[in-house]
């Protein structure tokens, strides 16, 4: 049985590979469940029948938006997609959130187990959450996230959510994997301007300042004012999109429809001018050195003749 990222047992032995991948496709939800766990395990066996896994579901991708989501702390990460989620299916969606937690030193596990967060949500049929510990990867992002995101695409999710830990320089990971990278950021923290570094304001296609209500409105106005002046300053990262600062409230559940609209907006757009498919072909050309490269190191880490050496 493939054991969790802490060592915890996943239970039964696995079905074949084309039986496995049928479950996935006919959407299965605890088949999912153990395919992304398969493929998260660290054991070489587990790799292997994890690259089986993925490859007979391939063809299967590909038809899912992937949107990366991000923030700084207390912003209200979680609340923010469960509203986006409960309308997605609400207007007959079927959705994944991938969360990526902190994880615990001594477990490996997920700390924040941001399910238990999503109540709502997650007692919708039509939604799959799925807490993933984010271990030593860099940007928030667990090192199986793209793998466990084709395997939620493949099941048939009409839209993947990719939940990160927080915030940094190193979040281009989430961008290198999503279709659209969002930025949620909260009113009246200081001068958030310099709070946020430019690299991660360069990733965003949308910048959604929560927390949009009460006593916070006119802040949350002010914060929209001077990022959409900070965004003029930059080069937008495609030529059929420019970076639009939006305002919401997720706890009233407010401005999540307009939202929802813009990702369409950029989704279309981008269709329209080809770079829709070229950033997925970079995507995959990222991926592969990212993987090939943690695949050597990996290899020489375990090599005994090596350890003795670096000692």
């Amino acid at each position: 049985d493939p054991a969790a990222p802490g060592g915890r047992p996943a239970g039964r032995s696995l079905p074949d590979t084309e039986s496995f991948a049928a479950a996935i496709r006919a959407g299965d939800r605890r088949m999912l469940a153990r395919a992304i766990t398969l493929v998260e395990s660290t054991r070489a066996d587990h790799r292997a029948a994890a690259e089986a896994l993925l490859e007979a579901l391939l063809p299967d991708a590909g038809r899912a938006l992937r949107v990366g989501i991000s923030g700084t702390p207390g912003v209200g990460k979680s609340t923010f997609i469960e509203a986006l989620g409960l309308h997605l299916v609400d207007g007959g969606r079927r959705i994944a959130v991938l969360a990526v937690d902190p994880t615990s030193a001594r477990s490996g596990g997920s700390i924040l187990g941001d399910k238990t967060r999503m109540e709502q949500l997650s007692r919708r049929p039509e939604a799959f959450i799925r807490p993933s510990p984010a271990g030593r990867s860099l940007g928030g992002v667990a090192r199986r996230t793209r793998e466990a995101l084709l395997l939620c695409d493949a099941a048939g999710h009409d839209v993947v959510l990719v939940e990160t830990v927080g915030i940094g320089q190193s979040e281009t990971a989430v961008a290198d994997m999503v279709d659209l990278f969002m930025l949620l950021l909260a009113p009246g923290g200081g001068d958030d301007l310099q709070g946020i570094k430019r690299g991660v304001m360069e990733l965003a296609d949308l910048i959604v300042i929560n927390k949009a209500d009460g006593d916070l409105l006119p802040a949350a106005k002010t914060a929209q004012a001077d990022y959409r002046s900070a965004l003029g300053l930059m080069r937008p990262r495609f030529a059929a999109w420019k970076a639009e600062v939006l305002l919401a409230s997720a706890l009233r559940s407010e401005g999540i429809g307009p939202v929802w609209e813009r990702i369409e907006a950029f989704r279309q757009g981008l269709t329209d001018s080809g770079e829709f498919g070229r950033q997925r072909a970079d995507q995959a050309v990222s991926w592969m050195w990212r993987d090939l490269t943690d695949t050597v190191v990996e290899s020489l880490q375990a090599d005994a003749d090596l350890r003795a050496a670096a000692e």
